[in-house]
């Protein structure tokens, strides 16, 4: 074995020998940048405190890296096709990690969504790589065992995130878990080179750079409007972004229906399989990435967990979801793809539903059957979703269709934390405000507080601080009276805050149970969609005319 595979996967005449440990490193990129999502949000606080973040520039952090990982992800992955896979994957990579290095070093919260973008911009060129090197490296018959594997990971990374950034938390600063990426990086950089095959489409042809193009307008349009009008109100940006996103949408779809060879050919999604895979990857993510939203904030601020015994409550999630991969595994090929899909969103509901009976009283104990039901239903539905999609596109476009499949995945993860995080702030909001009508505390306070869960517990702390600053002087006074009054101005301040935390997690658990009651309505009325749109057989996309042979050679690399 030479230190670089440079044999291309196409040229085989028989299964890559090191296909297996080639997915193990097109798992450990995609991690990573998943990872790259979920460990912010335990860091979020530290770094809210540190760099003194407004509620807009720790919503613009979390979404930086978003916006540019969406509208990318179809042009890049086109031109990975046409010039070369494992290249997109390297290049990656390696803007991945600079961006890690650029976040380590940020010192303000302009440097931080700076770099959080260019990571961004890396996982748009990763994302659709490793799908598409999976296909490429993985015969047929093997193809839907690694895309449940590769799917599990993405379960896995949902957990883990929090996990390692907790871990790191505890003796280091919030920018640890961006260096954290680093030697991954780096290690599946060394990893592609040695293990992974090159791949490249044989006859990818021009690449359709106008709608290239406007696929990158339309999306970031889109992706920005769901970020700006929930969070920051539908004013002139968020408007304005919706239109250009509209537009650029119906531009996109006539450029793409006129074009010979299109970037996407759009008439695909007239396929019900097809089409249902889609949405259900989107359904399903708004409802895993909006859950875990309030979920990690709700174990911090509410139940008082840190950062590593945070990601540790989270494990069952991910247990679950191996769990679950390896039931769809058996499942889908004895009862067909249409029934663990369905199963799957049915329990990504049922575990939504029961997040609606929290309440002030919750503890841990209430939320673990809620995260093995969720998990199990990630693990249950997604891979044969993920199958499906990829079996619709010919060897030539297998950049595009893991494309397709991650733009679905991070639009339904947007939506998810716009819809439910902007629904629990107004139902937070308002149980709040009902929570402390008539209460004595400082009406400025009271408005502070309702900004979110993290302000209002900061307020109380606050309240306390002057409490136990007010005893403290009573103590050491030598005047009877000055010291009565001081102590009498101490118990109430004391009662106040009491009064406020209180307030505050009986609010946020309310809004918690409002929102999950939200999102299991949407997931469920998508449910009943996708089981009507999935074909009721055991390979739900028909795979293109003429491209059988194609596929079967391109699944021998």
């Amino acid at each position: 074995m030479r230190l670089v595979m440079n044999e291309p996967a196409e040229r085989m005449d028989r299964p890559y020998a090191r296909r297996w440990w080639a997915l193990l490193v097109l798992c450990l990129s995609l991690l990573i940048i998943v990872m790259a999502n979920t460990a912010l949000t335990v860091a979020a606080p530290a770094m809210t405190e540190d760099l003194g973040l407004s509620s807009a520039d720790l919503q613009w952090v979390i979404d930086g890296y978003t916006v540019p990982y969406a509208a990318l992800m179809l042009l890049l992955g086109a031109i990975g096709d046409k010039y070369s896979r494992r290249g997109a994957l390297v290049l990656g990579l390696v803007v991945f990690a600079g961006g890690s290095v650029f976040g380590f070093l940020a010192d303000s919260s302009t440097t931080v969504i700076a770099a959080r973008a260019v990571m961004g911009v890396g996982a748009a060129m990763i994302m659709p790589a490793t799908l598409s090197l999976l296909a490429a490296t993985f015969p047929r018959a093997e193809r839907a065992k690694a895309i449940t594997l590769w799917t599990a990971t993405a379960g896995l990374a949902i957990a883990a995130g929090p996990l390692v950034a907790g871990a790191l938390l505890e003796d280091h600063g919030w920018s640890s878990t961006f260096l954290i990426n680093v030697p991954v990086a780096v290690l599946a950089l060394v990893g592609a080179l040695v293990l992974v095959p090159p791949s490249q489409a044989a006859d990818r042809g021009r690449i359709d750079y106008g709608g290239g193009l406007l696929s990158v307008v339309w999306i970031a349009a889109l992706v920005y409007m769901i970020i700006e009008g929930p969070h920051f109100g539908w004013g002139v940006k968020a408007v304005t972004a919706a239109v250009v996103a509209g537009a650029g949408l119906v531009a996109f779809v006539l450029w793409e229906l006129r074009h010979p060879r299109p970037l996407l050919d759009v008439r695909r999604f007239t396929d019900r399989g097809f089409a249902g895979s889609n949405l259900a990857v989107a359904l399903f993510f708004l409802a895993v990435f909006g859950a875990f939203y309030y979920l990690t904030q709700h174990l911090q601020f509410v139940l008082g967990y840190d950062a590593l015994d945070t990601g540790l409550r989270m494990l069952p999630l991910a247990g679950a979801v191996f769990l679950g991969a390896a039931l769809t595994g058996f499942l889908t090929p004895r009862v067909g793809m249409k029934w663990t899909v369905t199963a799957g969103m049915v329990g990504g509901t049922a575990a939504l539903a029961l997040l609606t009976r929290v309440d002030a009283g919750s503890s841990y104990g209430d939320f673990v059957a809620p995260l093995v039901v969720l998990g199990l239903s990630i693990g249950l539905a997604l891979s044969p979703c993920t199958d499906a999609i990829m079996g619709a596109f010919p060897e030539s476009e297998l950049g595009v269709g893991g494309a397709v499949n991650d733009t679905s995945l991070e639009l339904g993860g947007s939506l998810g934390i716009a819809i439910l995080g902007s629904l629990l702030a107004t139902s937070y909001s308002g149980h709040l405000s009902d929570a402390t009508a008539g209460s004595k505390l400082p009406a400025s306070s009271l408005a502070t507080a309702q900004d979110s869960v993290g302000a209002g517990y900061a307020v109380a702390h606050g309240i306390g601080d002057k409490a136990r600053q007010l005893a403290e002087r009573a103590a050491h006074t030598s005047d009877p009276q000055q010291a009565e009054r001081l102590r009498s101005q101490a118990d109430q301040l004391g009662g106040g805050a009491r009064q406020m935390a209180d307030a505050v997690g009986s609010a946020f658990s309310d809004a918690v149970a409002h929102t999950s009651l939200i999102g299991a309505v949407i997931l469920g009325a998508g449910t009943v969609v996708v089981a009507l749109l999935l074909p009721g057989r055991a390979k739900p996309v028909d795979e293109p005319a003429g491209e059988d042979k194609e596929l079967e050679s391109a699944g021998a690399r």
